[in-house]
């Protein structure tokens, strides 16, 4: 699966126009998201936490990357959050309304807006802690 996530992140980086000598790094990005998320799927049996701690991963080293590389972090991370997007709850959730199965449909879909709030808030909190970080290690550094 890890592999899968791998080529679900190369592929889109192909339609976005991205240069080539990145598609790798695009690549295994969204891997190690799919990884993280699997772990701590297998772990806590929760999606929405697997989500969340896979975008946060795929964040930050969206973010390292960007350093090393000298581009823009959403060039890695855009195409990295791809494997975690929740096409497939989506997906059942419009079944389940189709046939008429509100429960169930309701359940599919709160499920789905958690896994899509967890990749945010997992994005958002990598992002501010990758700039926050640094800020207080310089104020540290101007009281001593």
């Amino acid at each position: 699966m890890t592999a899968l996530a791998f080529l679900g992140s190369v592929f889109p980086v192909v339609l976005f126009n991205i240069d080539r000598y990145k598609i790798l790094w695009t690549g295994l990005g969204g891997a190690l998201g799919w990884l993280v998320y699997s772990l701590v799927l297998a772990g806590s049996g929760s999606a929405v936490a697997g989500s969340f701690c896979g975008a946060f991963a795929v964040n930050l080293y969206s973010e390292g990357m960007a350093r090393v590389k000298e581009t823009p972090a959403s060039m890695f991370y855009v195409p990295g959050i791809f494997p975690l997007v929740p096409g497939i709850t989506a997906y059942g959730t419009i079944s389940l309304v189709a046939e008429g199965r509100y429960d169930a449909a309701l359940q599919q879909g709160a499920l789905t807006l958690g896994i899509g709030g967890g990749i945010g808030f997992g994005i958002m909190l990598s992002a501010t802690l990758v700039r926050f970080v640094p800020l207080v290690k310089r104020r540290l550094r101007m009281t001593r």
